[in-house]
């Protein structure tokens, strides 16, 4: 899989910042196994909520916010980037297509308010040009 740049040079600022910054090291290396094992889910979940709360991300008590919400974050960015369907689904992992389509992703809000205000403005004019013909 294709990796940016700027997210490859992150990755290894990281993994030479890291207390097991060795080749043989995985980049997230468990603390708790000495390096030899990456972290467990638990961990990375632990550590997911600790950074929603230190953001101040407000959580609806019945919405799940976990890591799983970066998948659908991740699917909606490209969505708005105007990525192909196809190329979503690859990069996304889906054996199928309706996978990407219907379980993945939402409109990303400020798309959501710049569509809404195109057809506003439709609208108005319309309106107003209905309004100077009569």
């Amino acid at each position: 899989m294709a990796i940016a740049p700027e997210m490859l040079a992150l990755l290894k600022t990281w993994k030479q910042a890291s207390q097991f910054s060795g080749a043989e090291d995985w980049v997230f290396a468990s603390p708790a196994q000495l390096g030899r094992k990456p972290w467990s889910d638990d961990q990375v979940r632990r550590e997911f909520q600790r950074a929603r709360q230190a953001a101040g991300i407000e959580v609806d008590p019945f919405v799940t916010f976990g890591t799983h919400s970066m998948r659908n974050t991740y699917r909606s960015w490209l969505d708005a980037a105007g990525t192909q369907i196809a190329v979503q689904q690859k990069l996304m992992r889906h054996a199928d297509i309706r996978t990407t389509f219907n379980t993945y992703g939402d409109v990303v809000t400020d798309e959501m308010s710049e569509a809404q205000g195109k057809v506003v403005s439709f609208a108005l004019n319309r309106a107003q040009t209905e309004r100077s013909v009569s």
